[in-house]
């Protein structure tokens, strides 16, 4: 039987801008029909963490939070109905598994758009305050809540932790990205802005699903080759081209035509401006990265006169968590996966973490926690 103690130490954030804390935060007692307790094995760092510590995110945090949402863990504790996985697999107690952001199933976005990553009532890990039950909502703790209307998905035995946990935001971001463009053609070229763990994931994906041509947009140049590896055909550096450049390379790479298929993943609100540049007439541009408050200049005019297709795409579901971890299974001979999992640091080392995420010195760096309890 599994010890579980009655605190957990977690990376808090009670202010904005200001160092996450190490604190004993309730481990509930009961876990209530539908739900999970799990011990955590390791949480990966995203950007969207450092955003919400600094206060950048587009949307509401009641503070205090654990921070922390990319993370897998195992069953400690086993609420009623929870023997099945959200993908069917049989489940537990010492399972791995991955966990997504709840969706109702009774809304109109969940039952008839069918959209549950746009659930009206979505709770998400990281954005709830810790002093209300079930206390324990977000990534970087020993132990995690699993809610009862969380998607939750079994880690095959063959894929190690840090992997699975960028598969649970990152990537599954990326593939379900994917799916909302559609099927990428052999004869696209595909333009990637960004080469942070989003920008590098859809390039391996764009290469392995045929493009004729990827070429990939971003810094410092230590990501570019990285971006190559891969799988981008041409890369562009932002630090030693203008804008006006990085239109020329592209339509020189496309007879003048710009690219089939622009994916943004940068965050930076003048990367959409620049995309539209970029595609061609009748092309798509595809928005991941746009989560923050900024705002841009543009003429309606430019995506009638150029019938461009614009798509925004919001995180993901349990399908794309299952669909990510196994794409890295089959492709990780392919693509260096493994080399987008940077440093491990414990839970107390979680700012230095964060600033070396923020400074661009890592990639996905992991909050490694197996070893702690």
């Amino acid at each position: 039987m599994t010890h579980i103690p009655d605190h957990s130490r977690a990376a808090v954030l009670r202010a904005f801008g200001q160092p996450l804390r190490i604190e004993e935060v309730p481990v509930p007692r009961t876990v209530e029909p539908g739900a999970l307790l799990v011990k955590t094995d390791c949480c990966t760092i995203c950007g969207t963490d450092v955003h919400l510590a600094g206060g950048a995110l587009n949307r509401r945090v009641d503070l205090p939070v654990i921070v922390g949402h990319e993370m897998t863990g195992r069953i400690v504790a086993m609420g009623a109905g929870t023997d099945r996985d959200s993908i069917g697999q049989a489940l537990r107690p010492g399972d791995r598994i991955t966990w997504t952001r709840t969706s109702c199933g009774q809304c109109y976005m969940c039952s008839v758009a069918r959209k549950p990553t746009l659930c009206e009532n979505a709770r998400a890990y990281m954005y709830e305050n810790i002093e209300r039950p079930p206390h324990l909502l977000g990534g970087f703790s020993d132990y995690v809540y699993v809610l009862p209307e969380s998607g939750r998905v079994r880690v095959p035995d063959d894929l190690e932790s840090p992997l699975a946990s960028m598969a649970s935001c990152a990537f599954r971001s990326v593939i379900h990205a994917m799916d909302e463009l559609g099927e990428i053609g052999r004869t696209d070229t595909v333009v990637i802005q960004g080469t942070g763990p989003l920008g590098l994931l859809a390039t391996g994906v764009a290469r392995m699903s045929g493009a004729r041509r990827v070429i990939a947009i971003g810094a410092p140049d230590a990501r570019l080759r990285l971006a190559a590896d891969f799988g981008a055909d041409q890369v562009l550096s932002v630090e030693s081209t203008d804008a006006a450049q990085r239109l020329a390379a592209v339509l020189e790479a496309t007879g003048g035509r710009g690219a089939d298929i622009v994916m943004e993943f940068t965050g930076n609100p003048a990367a959409f401006t620049e995309g539209l540049s970029l595609a061609r007439r009748g092309g798509s541009c595809l928005l991941v990265g746009q989560l923050g408050p900024g705002e841009v200049s543009l003429k309606p005019s430019v995506l009638v006169h150029r019938n461009l297709r614009v798509l925004g795409s919001l995180a993901g579901g349990a399908r794309d968590y299952w669909a990510a971890m196994e794409f890295i299974r089959r492709h990780r001979d392919s693509l260096p996966f493994e080399r987008l999992i940077s440093n491990r640091y414990r839970l107390d080392q979680v700012n230095e973490a964060l600033a070396a995420m923020k400074a661009q010195a890592e990639i996905k760096p992991v909050i490694a926690l197996e070893e702690t309890a």
